[in-house]
């Protein structure tokens, strides 16, 4: 992997923070220090991502405790996704003024608060409560291991490291499906959401001890507080760019499929619609992240290669999850076949890492100062789109007496919304990237030896 990312260089200064960025002088030499520094804010990723997905292998378990319904039931993603999608850019922000060990710091209370108060609440408003906690401390994570990542390492290693993040956060995805569940099955609803939130301490005092925002000598400039008009500034001129608001595009039509069947629907779909046992469902789910993890890894080489692969592989992710998602729900008979729900799932795997393939439009399409902002806006399109797609479809299974065929249509109707507002940029998207690499290139021509 390392040795594609620097043979490509120059296609990774496209997809990178910033052209410019790559011939600063102080560039931060990675190393061991920075992979094991950049792992202790990986694994705070990887934890949040555990309670994160947690109510995707319990929600058949948690309309039961708290005696909800389809659409009750979906509420409690909506919410947590409803949280965390409002808290991108203010996250964006926090980091680039507090920094991400104190970022990192505050989301690992949060989330580890969330994720015990889950654990024993008595009621269904209390459980709520704690998934919105939940939602805001996970809310804080991701973005602050992008900025890590550059703080650490080489700009010309952005776009791998970025790649690793997600699959760390996928690996975390599987510990829920194949850990959790068990658990739950196991040691029963408190005692399996408690003993989890362990793992949120464990990271925690590791953050506390070992993380650093940065390597010695490469402090940023001070971040002044400049008022809410300069961060109106910010979030407006991030949103100008056209390469911002594809990467949201992006990120809104690739992630959503995968999101809402991991995240909620994807057992109840298996167990209730396809007669499934859980086991079986629960073995499914792992595919889906094991694919996941996968063609991360395949999607990521391709665009270090082939730079402008990235449109092509985000479009034919979708149009891939669109026909085996149209195959699945309108197959004759009560049942689709096993081999049909092997390649849904397989195919959904691939929806997270053309989900990623969002921040590499956003990134050239900004300076090093508005990073965090954009790539807060990026990261908000796919949560919208799972919260849209979690709540229509409780509605839906509520209002047609779970018919699932129905309930899930509703993916082709956002899909069809982000292909439009794709197409519709991606040539002004394209041609100002063209520009800012031209700009950077006479840039670099110029700078003193």
């Amino acid at each position: 992997m390392s040795s594609s990312s620097s043979s490509s260089s120059n296609s990774s200064s496209n997809s990178g923070s910033s052209g410019s960025a790559l011939s600063l002088p102080g560039d931060p030499p990675g190393g061991r220090r920075a992979l094991a520094v950049w792992g202790i804010g990986v694994s705070v990723y990887f934890v949040a991502v555990i309670f994160r997905t947690s109510l995707g292998v319990a929600g058949l378990d948690a309309a039961e405790r708290f005696h909800v319904n389809a659409s009750a039931l979906s509420t409690f993603s909506i919410l947590q996704l409803l949280v965390y999608a409002g808290m991108q850019i203010p996250v964006g922000l926090l980091v680039d003024s507090l920094g991400t060990k104190k970022v990192l710091t505050i989301g690992v209370v949060l989330f580890t608060a969330g994720q015990l108060g889950f654990a024993f609440s008595p009621s269904y408003g209390t459980a709520l409560a704690s998934r919105a906690l939940l939602g805001c401390g996970d809310a804080m994570t991701f973005i602050s291991v992008l900025r890590l990542g550059t703080r650490w390492f080489p700009a010309r290693r952005g776009p791998m490291v970025a790649q690793l993040a997600g699959l760390a956060g996928m690996a975390g995805n599987l510990v829920s499906t194949l850990v959790i569940a068990r658990l739950l099955h196991g040691i029963g609803w408190t005692a399996a959401f408690a003993g989890s939130a362990l793992a949120g301490v464990v990271v925690l005092v590791l953050l506390l001890l070992f993380l650093k925002d940065h390597p010695e000598g490469h402090e940023p400039a001070p971040f002044p507080h400049r008022g809410a008009a300069y961060v109106r500034r910010q979030i407006a001129a991030s949103w100008r760019e056209p390469g911002t608001r594809l990467g949201l595009w992006v990120h809104f039509t690739t992630q959503f499929p995968a999101m809402v069947f991991l995240l909620l629907w994807g057992l109840p779909f298996l167990v209730q619609a396809q007669g499934l046992s859980r086991a079986t469902a629960g073995e499914l789910l792992t595919l889906v992240v094991l694919s996941n993890m996968l063609v991360g890894l395949v999607y990521g080489q391709i665009v270090a290669r082939h730079h402008t692969a990235r449109l092509p592989l985000a479009l034919g992710t979708v149009g891939a999850t669109a026909l085996v998602w149209a195959v699945t729900l309108l197959y004759p008979g009560d049942h689709a076949p096993m081999w049909l729900l092997i390649v849904l799932c397989t195919v959904l795997g691939s929806c997270g890492p053309a989900s990623m393939l969002g921040f590499d439009f956003a990134r050239p399409a900004n300076p090093p100062e508005r990073q965090g902002t954009a790539s807060g806006i990026t990261n908000m399109g796919g949560f919208v789109a799972s919260m849209t797609t979690l709540f229509l479809v409780g509605v839906l299974l509520d209002a047609t007496g779970d018919n699932y065929s129905i309930a899930f249509s509703v993916i082709f109707v956002l899909q069809a919304v982000g292909v439009s507002q794709i197409l519709r940029l991606r040539r002004r998207a394209a041609r100002r990237e063209s520009e800012r690499l031209v700009a950077s290139r006479v840039e670099t021509v110029h700078v003193p030896v």
